[in-house]
């Protein structure tokens, strides 16, 4: 029986992704920071009548110990990881000189190296066994630099590079690596997003329609089945994804205009 194990798994992509593999019949572990969370993702996960087959772990994976521990209980439980989905992530909008640096090194420290903690503790039992797959989840911010989301972009963009690094270590030992860039997604998460969300990045960002948590995580899902290394959402992301350096020279572009408009008008 497969085992799933999805980090920032008690709420929004990460539960929906954990309804998936649930209704596959794979064990699944969530980590998460709050119990009461995990707790009531258990519970729900468990109406299928495969309580026995839900595992949660309160972690936060800025905390490499933390990580470690929680992922071990999980795969002394119920076997080797064979699938991580690395979902655990924060945003903390706003203009740079009005962020704190905490704020600033919370979203690095969760986002960027929360997932490589979670890989490190799965990632030497998948290169000796010779199979495994892990899913790093960026951003759309993670493809070009969004006004107001300096902290959370660089994480992201980070993500990018260490998945492309690791694809290339990984892949001589069976270990298939993927990074995907969804774009706003409904979520508890993005719903808080938006309180802080800066005017500027609202009128650029405002004018795409958020997808839903179930149509990205089929999404990633399926991209996990295939082994794809690269997963966008919308010719968007695609055209930024595939063809950054051309493409992002106009959107900066027409990004400069609105915001510049915006600032006129303060």
């Amino acid at each position: 029986m497969t085992h799933v194990i999805i980090t920032g798994g008690s709420s929004g992509i990460g539960l929906t992704l954990a309804r998936i593999y649930a209704s596959r019949g794979a064990r699944i572990s969530l980590l998460a920071r709050t119990m009461s969370a995990l707790e009531a993702a258990q519970a729900e996960l468990s109406k299928g009548g495969n309580a026995d087959a839900i595992r949660i772990e309160s972690a936060d994976v800025a905390d490499e110990g933390q990580t470690a521990t929680a992922i071990a209980r999980c795969e002394e439980a119920f076997g080797p990881c064979d699938i991580l989905i690395a979902c655990a992530g924060i945003v903390e909008p706003g203009l740079f000189d009005a962020v704190s640096t905490a704020a600033f090194e919370r979203q690095i420290r969760t986002n960027l190296l929360g997932s490589i903690h979670a890989v490190r503790s799965v990632y030497a039992g998948m290169k000796q066994r010779r199979t495994g797959r892990i899913m790093l989840v960026s951003s759309g911010a993670g493809l070009i630099g969004i006004h107001g989301y300096t902290g959370y972009s660089a994480s992201k963009f980070a993500l990018h590079g260490f998945a492309e690094a690791l694809r290339s270590e990984a892949r001589p030992h069976g270990v298939k690596i993927s990074v995907c860039f969804p774009p706003d997604t409904e979520t508890p998460q993005f719903a808080r997003e938006l309180e802080h969300r800066p005017l500027e990045a609202a009128v650029i960002m405002g004018r795409v329609a958020p997808w839903t948590a179930d149509a990205v995580a089929h999404r990633i899902a399926r991209a996990i089945d295939r082994g794809r290394f690269e997963v966008f959402f919308g010719w968007a992301l695609w055209a930024l994804g595939r063809f950054g350096s051309t493409v992002k020279p106009f959107l900066n572009w027409w990004f400069d205009r609105a915001i510049l408009r915006i600032s006129r008008r303060q």
